[in-house]
């Protein structure tokens, strides 16, 4: 309560808190810059509500990174006419045609040098851990199709931050340590890792970069294998167990609409051993979909941290 002068007596004041001096000083907010291209998040897989979900909550990660961020999301394998699942050619025909029409208006207009007139119409984001050699295919015919000037980014890995979003899902299963200074044993905890992807050897081969910085936080053998090639999991099974170990775990190294979920349960069961969830909608999934998209317009961005939280 207060009196028209001020406070009422002997309640305290809050005062603005004084900025804080040095490195420690937290970095000021940034936004978007007005006017720059749309990121547009192609998702693969059969569009259902589970995947909007996902798909909404990634971009809300990168929107709270970036605030003011121009996001949509394209469903790569979705019919023209699927009620609520835009397919990603008409999202990026629909984002042409703003950037075209904004163009015209700004010439009718004689206004000021548009900086992005030279920039794409929408930068294509693909929702993919790693080169996933037929969906990044359909994702390239999806922007051909579209008749727009779009420009796609890499895949989200080979990176750390995905080694940091397998270790958590294996903690949050019981299949790892969650930290090396707390919970140092964990009964479950698996001494080999499967690491699952799909699309062929360059996906796998990408997955192998992650699955050594994976080892290297868990101080455990982890193998790259792929769930659509026949035999390839219950293999790499066979390879860690002739290496020593014994309890093994299944790690899918993909962010889980690219799939049908039954894939993994299948290779967990052929492999004998416990499955991690898919990567989803951790935070490091988000920051690493709108790392792509600023490095091509050259946007800063907050700094993500490369240590894990979950060391």
């Amino acid at each position: 309560m207060s009196s028209p002068t001020g406070p009422v007596s002997g309640l305290p004041v809050r005062m603005p808190r004084p900025r804080q001096p040095g490195r420690h000083r937290r970095p000021e907010p940034l936004a978007a810059p007005v006017g720059a291209p749309p990121l547009v998040l192609a998702v693969p897989g059969t569009p259902d509500l589970a995947t909007r979900r996902l798909a909404e909550e990634i971009l809300s990660i990168a929107r709270s990174e970036l605030p003011g961020l121009d996001a949509r999301v394209g469903y790569v394998d979705a019919e023209a006419d699927s009620e609520g699942f835009p397919p990603l050619d008409a999202v990026l025909a629909y984002a042409a045609s703003q950037r075209a029409a904004r163009a015209s208006e700004a010439r009718e207009e004689e206004s000021a040098e548009d900086i992005w007139a030279q920039a794409p119409d929408a930068v294509v984001v693909p929702l993919l851990a790693g080169p996933d050699s037929a969906a990044l295919r359909r994702i390239r015919q999806s922007v051909m199709n579209s008749g727009s000037a779009s420009e796609l980014t890499d895949t989200l890995g080979p990176h750390p931050l995905l080694a940091e979003a397998l270790h958590v899902r294996l903690s949050e299963a019981g299949l790892a340590r969650a930290d090396r200074a707390r919970l140092f044993t964990v009964a479950t905890a698996a001494d080999g890792i499967v690491l699952a992807t799909v699309g062929g050897d360059e996906a796998v081969q990408a997955a192998g970069i992650t699955g050594m910085l994976l080892s290297a936080r868990l101080a455990v053998p982890v193998l790259a294998a792929a769930l659509d090639e026949d035999g390839a999991i219950a293999r790499a099974a066979e390879q860690l167990q002739g290496s020593g170990s014994r309890n093994l775990a299944l790690a899918p190294c993909l962010i889980g609409p690219e799939v049908d979920e039954t894939l993994t349960a299948m290779a967990a069961k052929e492999a004998g051993c416990a499955a991690a969830e898919p990567l989803g909608a951790y935070p490091a999934v988000g920051k690493l979909v709108l790392a792509k998209y600023a490095s091509v317009l050259g946007i800063a961005t907050q700094p993500s941290p490369q240590g894990a939280s979950a060391h």
